[in-house]
């Protein structure tokens, strides 16, 4: 019977030409305008557009963006607002280099970020601190995004060497406003937004922001979801040298997951090779849903509480101590679409293998930095320096059921005994699956659980040396003591006992950046730099990826490191901002398989790359957001594989060594433009596109490539009410946005139209 504890729910050649060509535009710009001396302009924040972010939110950058020495995308909240974005992987959306992984047995449903080829699941932050647990985030509360590409560990830590997201909050400030959002479109789409700020007196302030929203999925319309937020902010001491932000964020969502689509061909080996297809998705209907409506579903829960203090002592002398709290929960039951035994290919028919997950992560961190600016020697600094200590606790689990869901075939190619009712609607068909089935179970948590405690000590300081307006030279180094401790008590399952496991990881590792860079005028930067980035086993707590086992926790951290060489203008009376940048990244100590069957540090990555971006106005009327990315990632060394018996094992190197990383379309890119028609009325749309991405290290399964356009237009009836219509994937293109399992592939949202009205007073 059905178990009444589940919960519902509710509802290359070219490219270097290229770089040589944008490296030139801006330098011809610049020859045309020598006549005209720029003036030199202080900033602080946005300036000249509501596309253009002149500054980072983190003080860890020393300098304005047009000084740093690394590539660096800011995704302000007017594009997320005109985008119609109402996530974070759809804001993400507008910035080329990234994608988002789709979940497996060891990586859980959220946002499963990859940056530049490289897995970045744990690198998102807020404010500056990383923000743990496996959770899917929301934009409502959010002023700007923050992406960074490259090594990241010098500014956040243990890392990826992709780059990291940084999510800039929302905050009370030192006016009064009242803005509010109603929203309705197709698959049902409801949301409704309020930002309401309020000054407390001449030195203090408030401010609320919520969130409802309810919605299926354009295509898909089975798929469903709600959730609702709330984020109040108070701060006291606006006009003094002291301030204090305190601040929380509640978000809570229910839905039913996508399982996605498999892929034609599941076979590696044997006889039945000749048999797959092309290694695309199957080609089935876009509404095709092969789970199980009284089964399936995911519960997410996500609690901030942050404590921020700063004090200006005078002279540009600034300390701030941050205290933050959090706790999130991810718990589901998510049909995987199982090919492992054949049936796809050869017989037409699926298994509906239940992926599941009960996990909960706190965490508690303190950051305290001290920063400024002075002059000695006759040379300039501007400096950062801090500690940061950090502890998570992370308890994961999952579910079992009876009878299993796991595919029971023996027999690579064995079609299910039969479909429907005969495997109690586990096997179903490729074509004609039914969400509807009447699945019949019991469900218990497992008593397999692993609990992970993840401590952290950091030390960091960065500068930013100015010997004259035209040299400039950065500096960062950052030392990181990382310690964490799996536990997974003994327990007895199915009348067979496991004895407990233990293992742990105490490391300790130093990262730096370092970046020259010569302005050949006031409004431009030609930089090159160097950074490293370490990733520990169990970096990411126990939940994804790149958990802690008994295998991996005497290994070394993956030791990354990039070299860049680029440039970034501001053009057209510095409303335009242009970057180009070229770049090199090299992972060693790569955890693979070693000659003797273990696991071992003996691996090696390498990524080529190119970006360029543009963001800012072209005229007082016309303004563009995007940017280009070229990735050239591969596989230099892949440990080696087992080509004899489990008698007598031959070690020999991998044959995917040169192939291309999975995650990374060579091209992507992104643009989006508005221009104002007349007074009032604005028109914009935009696109984003991808290479073929593929899903395996062999190289055999991949999304292909694709383009999407989408579409807005605003109105102001008068200076409180707008109308916002975003018509999103134009042109229905049936594409695949979520790729990293080698099982399935998950389905882009198709054309969708919504109406937004907004009210500002």
């Amino acid at each position: 019977m059905k178990n009444p504890h589940i919960k519902s729910i509710k509802h290359p050649r070219p490219a270097v030409a290229a770089a040589i060509a944008t490296l030139a535009l801006p330098l011809a710009v610049h020859a045309q305008s020598t006549e005209q001396k720029l003036p030199e302009v202080t900033i602080n924040g946005q300036a000249g557009s509501d596309f253009q972010v002149k500054k980072s939110a983190n003080d860890k950058f020393t300098a304005p963006l047009l000084d740093t020495p690394k590539s660096i995308t800011v995704v302000p909240a007017e594009v997320i607002s005109q985008t119609g974005a109402v996530s974070l992987t759809e804001a993400l959306r507008t910035v080329p280099g990234i994608t988002i992984g789709a979940a497996e047995g060891g990586n859980p449903v959220g946002d499963n970020l990859f940056i530049r080829g490289y897995n970045a699941q744990t690198d998102t932050y807020i404010d500056g601190i990383r923000d743990s647990g496996s959770q899917s985030r929301e934009i409502f509360a959010l002023e700007q995004i923050e992406v960074v590409k490259g090594p990241n560990s010098a500014y956040g830590g243990r890392s990826s060497a992709g780059g990291g997201v940084n999510l800039v909050s929302k905050t009370a400030k030192a006016e009064n406003f009242s803005n509010a959002s109603v929203g309705l479109g197709s698959a049902k789409y409801r949301r409704v937004t309020a930002d309401v700020n309020r000054m407390v007196g001449d030195n203090a302030a408030v401010r609320l922001n919520v969130m409802g929203h309810d919605a299926h999925v354009p295509g898909r319309d089975i798929l469903h979801g709600d959730r609702w937020g709330v984020a109040p902010t108070v701060t006291f001491g606006l006009a003094s040298p002291t301030s204090v932000n305190l601040s929380y964020y509640h978000m809570e969502s229910s839905e039913l997951p996508d399982t996605g689509l498999p892929f034609n061909n599941p076979f590696t080996t044997g006889p039945n090779v000749a048999k797959n297809g092309n290694g695309t998705p199957v080609n089935v209907p876009r509404s095709t849903f092969y789970g199980l409506l009284n089964r399936d579903y995911r519960d997410t829960e996500t609690d901030i509480g942050t404590i921020d203090v700063k004090h200006a002592f005078g002279n540009g002398l600034t300390f701030r101590n941050v205290t933050r709290y959090g706790r999130t929960s991810n718990d589901y039951v998510w049909t995987q679409p199982d090919d492992s035994k054949g049936n796809v290919a050869l017989y037409g028919t699926l298994w509906r293998r239940a992926n599941t997950r009960i996990v909960s992560t706190d965490s508690l961190a303190n950051a305290a930095s001290l920063s400024g600016a002075f002059t000695a020697a006759g040379v300039k600094h501007s400096f950062t320096a801090g500690i940061e200590i950090s502890r998570e606790d992370t308890d994961r689990g999952s579910y079992i059921f009876n009878p299993g869901t796991n595919n029971p075939l023996q027999t690579v190619g064995t079609n299910c005994p039969t479909t429907g009712a005969g495997t109690l609607y586990n096997c179903t068909t490729l074509l004609n699956p039914n969400p509807n089935d009447p699945w019949q179970y019991t469900r218990s948590v497992s008593p397999n659980r692993t609990a992970v405690r993840t401590n952290t000590r950091s030390a960091y300081a960065f500068d930013t040396i100015e010997f004259n307006p035209q040299w400039l030279l950065n500096l960062g180094l950052r030392w990181d003591g990382f310690r964490t401790k799996l536990d997974v008590p003994a327990f007895t399952l199915n009348g067979v006992s496991t004895p407990a496991q233990h293992a742990q990881v105490d490391t300790d590792f130093p990262n730096y950046q370092a970046g020259l860079v010569y302005k050949p005028s006031a409004n431009s930067s030609i930089y090159a730099s160097y950074g490293t980035s370490s990733t520990p086993p169990g970096n990411d707590g126990g939940d994804g990826l790149d958990a802690l086992t008994v295998i991996v926790q005497n290994l070394k951290p993956q030791d990354s490191k990039n070299f860049e060489l680029g440039t970034k203008w501001e053009v057209l009376a510095r409303r335009l901002s242009l970057s180009a940048a070229l770049f090199r990244s090299e992972m060693n100590n790569a955890r693979v398989t070693a000659p003797d069957g273990s696991t071992q540090n003996v691996g090696r990555k390498t990524i080529r790359g190119l970006e360029l971006g543009v963001n800012g106005s072209l005229s007082a009327n016309w303004q563009v957001f995007g940017g280009y990315t070229w990735l050239d990632g591969r596989i230099a060394d892949n440990g080696y594989v087992n080509t004899g018996t489990t008698a007598k094992p031959v070690w020999t190197p991998s044959p995917f060594n040169g192939n291309v990383f999975p995650t990374t379309p060579k091209n992507s890119a992104s643009l989006w433009t508005s221009y104002t028609v007349m007074p009032g009325l604005s028109i914009g749309g935009g696109l984003s596109a991808m290479s073929r991405v593929y899903s395996n290290i062999n190289n055999t399964k991949f999304a292909p490539g694709y383009t999407r356009f989408d579409a807005m237009a605003s109105y102001d009836l008068n200076k409180n009410v707008s109308l916002q219509l975003n018509v999103q994937n134009l042109a229905d293109k049936l594409y695949f946005d979520k790729v990293s399992s080698p099982h399935y592939a998950g389905v882009g949202a198709g054309r969708s139209a919504t109406l937004t009205a907004s009210f500002k007073y």
